[in-house]
């Protein structure tokens, strides 16, 4: 497997009032293509602080991150753009879309804004349709935003970020606003998306959510404190032994 997020010394510092505030402290790890890996740690730890900061949404104080083999601090403005529009997905706690669309439409907003993505608007809708019927959402294509569950968004911002066939997929509590019903709903549709070989990273509180991935971060005072690695999740049989395990390495480690 090859590893295609690299991130060395990572630091990222914020000015508050005068005073400095160093959220993430000369991080360092990998992500292999294919992985789905969980980040933990208790608020204010810098979890979302991490995944915004590796994936160019915010910019970063010191260190380097690679997204490969590109150093992506070292990218102007427009280029780094492109890549987050073209090579990321990102799917938040918050679901954001324009509510003068429809869920159709917003999903299909990234391609349609796409330089390098090459298909006509037919076919950019199509495949747009194609992710809905994919994730057994088709029903709400033409709805407006606020006609559908949370956890119909959440699937149709699954569908947006995957519209543009991303490398790697950035996810800030996914399932943090959903019921556990919709929050396992989530969680499946992002396996199989993993399954067919997309790359995902996801910040959770969850451990229910974390069992899922094979890897899981713990990060304390914007330092990583350890990973436990749990292996590619195959059935819902094994759930129970990966979060009973899960849960023991987290008191471990001060959860």
């Amino acid at each position: 497997m090859s590893t295609i997020l690299n991130v060395k010394n990572l630091c990222k510092t914020y000015i508050i009032n005068k005073r400095q505030n160093n959220v993430l402290k000369n991080v360092n790890f990998t992500v292999d293509e294919g992985e789905m890996v969980a980040v933990m740690g208790p608020s204010g730890s810098g979890k979302s602080t991490l995944l915004y900061t590796i994936s160019g949404m915010d910019d970063m104080t010191a260190g380097q991150v690679e997204f490969f083999g590109r150093d992506i601090s070292r990218l102007k403005a427009k280029e780094l753009a492109a890549v987050r529009l073209d090579e990321m997905g990102f799917i938040f706690q918050q679901m954001y879309m324009l509510r003068n669309l429809n869920i159709l439409d917003n999903i299909i907003l990234p391609a349609r804004q796409s330089k390098t993505n090459k298909l006509s608007v037919k076919e950019k809708t199509e495949r747009g349709r194609e992710l809905m019927r994919k994730l057994g959402i088709i029903e709400i294509a033409d709805n407006d935003i606020n006609e559908v569950s949370g956890g119909q968004l959440q699937r149709a911002c699954i569908c947006r970020s995957m519209i543009n066939s991303p490398k790697m997929i950035f996810a800030d509590e996914p399932t943090g606003a959903l019921n556990r019903t919709s929050s396992d709903e989530v969680m499946e549709e992002l396996r199989k998306i993993n399954d067919d070989g997309t790359t995902i990273m996801l910040v959770t509180h969850d451990a229910k959510v974390a069992a899922k991935c094979s890897r899981v971060m713990f990060i304390v005072d914007g330092n990583i404190k350890g990973e436990y690695h749990l292996g590619r999740y195959e059935t819902p049989s094994d759930l129970r032994d990966r979060e009973r395990s899960l849960n023991n390495w987290l008191l471990e480690q001060g959860w």
